[in-house]
């Protein structure tokens, strides 16, 4: 993958770290395709250990849906930075005088075409094993869109706050998890809204502020974490 010429220089030095990342992931598959198998597995557990009759899993499908989408997120986050802090890459982005900011997020917004997009693909299946019905895929799969991307954006922040800490998956969920409980409880809720054919534009309309708080001051935060965890 090659940047296009007609970008400005900053375009081209950010398609190039998504590129270069997705050239990565193309090496390193079983590490993307890890959070789909987990959230697939999730999904498929709990009619064994409930019941497999669709009406009792239909009551409690949104809520399976979203905290196997919010722990499937969990499991790529610890090597989000980690490669390029332990390689040099990172300090060498610190120091090369471009906003920081914009790269990682860079990296997160790839992050999120790798790992969370396939879970928002995935989702109406699943969901359906559980007992939703059809026409509430567009709404679930809004919802994880959505919820995915600041899921995304502050499991970035919690990686960059603990990329100099030796095995800190435990503490980045720790760090993470308490946070991710507001976009939770908003997807989870427009999913059963939609269900009961109930107006959801209240809690859609909350995720995607969320997402957008998230997105604009999330990269600072990521930023400033990640100069702190290099120059420690």
């Amino acid at each position: 993958m090659t940047a296009p010429t007609e970008l400005p220089g900053l375009g081209r030095i950010l398609w190039l770290v998504m590129a270069r990342d997705v050239r990565l992931a193309v090496r390193h598959w079983d590490q993307v395709i890890q959070p789909l198998i987990f959230f697939v597995i999730i999904t498929t557990l709990f009619p064994l250990a409930i019941s497999p009759a669709l009406d009792e899993l239909r009551k409690i499908s949104p809520g399976v849906v979203w905290v196997a989408a919010m722990l499937s997120s969990l499991l790529a986050l610890e090597s989000l930075f980690r490669p390029d802090v332990e390689d040099g890459t990172m300090e060498q982005w610190v120091l090369s005088g471009q906003p920081l900011s914009l790269l990682l997020l860079a990296k997160t917004a790839t992050h999120w075409l790798l790992t969370g997009l396939p879970l928002v693909l995935m989702a109406p299946l699943l969901g359906t094993a559980l007992g939703m019905p059809q026409s509430v895929w567009p709404v679930l799969a809004g919802t994880l869109a959505l919820g995915t991307g600041s899921l995304s954006v502050l499991g970035a922040i919690g990686a960059a706050l603990t990329v100099s800490v030796r095995r800190g998956s435990v503490l980045l969920a720790l760090l993470v998890l308490p946070l991710e409980m507001p976009v939770l409880i908003f997807g989870a809720r427009a999913v059963d809204l939609a269900m009961h054919g109930e107006p959801v534009a209240g809690p859609l309309n909350l995720l995607a502020a969320l997402l957008l708080f998230f997105v604009s001051l999330g990269p600072f935060a990521m930023a400033a974490a990640m100069r702190i965890s290099v120059e420690s």
